[in-house]
């Protein structure tokens, strides 16, 4: 079936997304450490076919790219060598960790789990990818 991945990128941890097979939600898929991503993905892929990545792009308030860009910049040409028939789109990833802890919170998940970094960055890629998708279905 056709996935969207959304893609939470991080130096140490990436959480990652997928969406429904019609592409109208996003779905908190798993946090891996960044080094096996690409690994991850092929293993991924060989049960569901990706047809598009949305990557989250570090960005200021000030709508400039952060200092985190770089490692999202470094990772890229790794992610479209290892997939050069998948399009790739970068999303604004500005407040998603605020927004990921407020849905925990409104979720009602316990304390001890929203201070689980891996639940935080599994939840900011869902919602970078649910944010595309919205976009994709005014579209």
């Amino acid at each position: 079936m056709n996935r969207i991945i959304g893609i939470d990128y991080g130096l140490k941890r990436t959480g990652l997304a997928a969406s429904d097979p019609l592409g109208i939600f996003a779905q908190a898929l798993d946090t891996v450490h960044s080094a096996k991503i690409i690994d991850y993905l092929k293993n991924y892929a060989q049960n569901e076919r990706i047809v598009g990545f949305v990557v989250g792009y570090p960005m200021n308030l000030d709508g400039r790219p952060s200092e985190a860009k770089a490692h999202v910049d470094a990772f890229l040409p790794s992610l479209r060598k290892a997939f050069p028939d998948v399009p790739v789109t970068l999303e604004d990833e500005r407040f998603t960790s605020v927004l990921a802890h407020r849905a925990m919170i409104d979720g009602g998940m316990k304390a001890s789990r929203r201070r689980d970094k891996t639940e935080v960055d599994r939840i900011s890629a869902a919602i970078i990818l649910q944010g595309y998708l919205d976009r994709q279905a005014k579209h």
